[in-house]
């Protein structure tokens, strides 16, 4: 049921699912009202991801509206694979906008790649958590959309804490995992990154399992990516079971949500207790999204 917060009109309409809601009657292209801000923020705390649709926006409006949850943050190190002007910035315009607009795309322009993650599938992902003060948030705005395929989807890692089995959260008590930063969501080995056969020799952050929410004081599993994470202490073989049963459970269809991409769309998700991940799509097909990312603090 869509519900009205009045001080701002603005509609909150949930998704029905584990996490989601729509925002109507928002238009991001001005300032936002303080009490506009106000009710976002709620409408955010509340249901994880939310969606912003028939939107018209410049790169500078992107980042203002990014803005208005906390500092911006640079976009991440490109694939080795990709071949791109202007010292791995992938947006035309200003230098700030070169910073920390990132350009996800599978075009190529006389031979260069305009952005990153091609056609294929990105896998279940917390972003950037392989560095020590993962963004908190992620906010994707659509400016080309093949006609189906490129689907986004997210889970609630709340609720995957919340239900996961007693034995798995004894197993994951006071345990951290190491992030791998070699590897992208679409598997890319990054810039200036060698590959780690043996996930143990993996190199990257550590974080809690289990992190606490610094604003809802809410507990949620913290993954990040699936690829060459190890939990130290145990034996690789151990750690990757363990892994596996994690993963299994935090992504089932119970506590997932799909975003249909259309033009004008602009998705906010709460990096701190969502993963998302993306379906592959016809690569003849033009996809553009431009994304910033908003900085975090250290899980604990």
């Amino acid at each position: 049921m869509a519900t009205v917060i009045e001080r701002a009109r603005v509609m909150v309409r949930p998704s029905g699912k584990a996490l989601a809601a729509d925002i109507e009657g928002v238009d991001l292209a001005g300032p936002l009202a303080s009490e506009t801000t106000a009710a976002i923020r709620q409408a955010w705390s509340d249901h994880l991801v939310l969606r912003f649709r028939g939107q018209n926006l410049s790169d500078d409006d992107l980042m203002r509206v990014s803005r208005e949850l906390g500092d911006l943050d640079w976009a991440p190190i490109a694939a080795a694979k990709i071949k791109v002007p202007d010292e791995d910035r992938y947006i035309d315009g200003t230098p700030e906008g070169r910073q920390y607009v990132m350009v996800i795309s599978n075009v190529v322009e006389n031979g260069v790649a305009i952005g990153q993650l091609g056609a294929y599938e990105a896998i279940w992902h917390t972003d950037m958590s392989y560095i020590a003060e993962p963004p908190m948030a992620s906010v994707l705005y659509s400016l080309e959309v093949p006609a189906s395929g490129g689907d986004t989807g997210f889970c609630n890692m709340y609720l995957a804490l919340e239900t996961l089995p007693a034995e798995l959260r004894r197993q994951i008590e006071g345990r951290a995992c190491r992030h791998d930063a070699s590897r992208n969501s679409a598997g890319e080995l990054r810039r200036g990154f060698v590959d780690a056969p043996d996930a143990s020799q993996t190199v990257g952050a550590e974080h809690p399992i289990v992190r606490t929410h610094p604003e809802t004081r809410r507990k949620a599993l913290f993954l990040g990516r699936r690829r060459n994470a190890y939990i130290p202490g145990l034996p690789l073989a151990e750690s990757e079971a363990l892994l596996d049963a994690l993963w299994a459970h935090a992504t089932k269809p119970e506590f997932t949500w799909y975003q249909q991409w259309k033009l004008g769309d602009l998705i906010l998700w709460d990096n701190r207790c969502v993963m998302h991940r993306r379906d592959a799509f016809d690569p003849n097909a033009r996809r553009v999204m431009h994304r910033t990312q908003i900085k975090g603090d250290r899980p604990y």
